[in-house]
């Protein structure tokens, strides 16, 4: 299946994150690969499904993408996974229960619970700051603060705040949500072993929500590759997009030579 990196990328966004929140990057990587399909994914809970309650889960989670991507007609050849945080869980997890599914998966900035200590997963520096966002009202200004967070690049908070915030409005995260979205990413555990679909690991040294030794555990468990952004934040397809491209174009030429 390796031979299908590349031609059809689904995307999966992290915690309390939809579709939307991509911006432009879906674009720029259709860009990258003009003959391949990119296409999006909500997860139970955000986006097209925020009314839904989600799951407390990461397998239920995966259960109702994979049933969704089946009715959206996503499946009909196996996909490559680009995953951010949250979404590289449920990627890692769809692995594991179908790999006739996906031909190759990216995650990004991820972790999972036995590998690494919960302080590590959500670093305790943000703790304080973490909360205070979801109790937020003022939904620019808890945008803006997201942003700063998740965020390295300072050139377009004001911008990128007031689209998300547009989207908060659209489709709001609840409370409810985002506290299960919180739960079932602290619970899960990948098992034991490495899925035999091709996987790179992506992560941000300067990441100030998930700690980059996150990834470099699961490297060391698995000797799974691992592409390190240098200045980036959480949020790397926001900070640096280009780059992000660039490494996933290198890393489906070596996977389709």
């Amino acid at each position: 299946m390796t031979n299908m990196a590349g031609r059809h990328w689904l995307l999966l966004r992290g915690l309390c994150r939809e579709t939307a929140h991509w911006g432009d990057f879906p674009a720029w990587l259709q860009t990258a690969f003009p003959e391949s399909t990119v296409s999006t994914l909500d997860l139970p809970g955000t986006g097209r499904f925020y009314r839904q309650i989600s799951p407390n889960s990461i397998e239920a989670i995966t259960e109702h993408a994979r049933l969704q991507a089946l009715q959206d007609g996503l499946l009909a050849q196996p996909v490559t996974v680009l995953a951010l945080s949250l979404g590289g869980m449920v990627a890692w997890e769809w692995m594991r229960r179908y790999p006739q599914d996906i031909a190759a998966a990216a995650l990004v900035n991820t972790s999972f619970a036995g590998l690494s200590p919960f302080y590590r997963r959500l670093r305790w520096q943000s703790y304080r700051q973490f909360l205070g966002l979801l109790l937020e009202r003022e939904l620019y200004e808890r945008e803006l603060a997201i942003i700063r967070l998740i965020s390295n690049r300072r050139t377009h908070d004001l911008e990128t705040a007031a689209a998300w915030a547009e989207i908060q409005q659209a489709r709001p995260i609840g409370f409810t949500n985002a506290v299960r979205q919180i739960v079932a990413a602290s619970r899960y555990r990948p098992g034991n072993h490495k899925p035999k679909t091709p996987v790179l690991l992506l992560n941000s040294r300067c990441d100030r929500l998930v700690a980059p030794a996150c990834s470099d555990a699961i490297h060391e468990k698995w000797q799974i590759e691992t592409v390190s952004h240098p200045w980036a934040g959480h949020d790397l397809s926001l900070d640096d997009g280009a780059w992000l491209v660039n490494r996933l174009k290198d890393w489906t030429t070596q996977l389709t030579v």
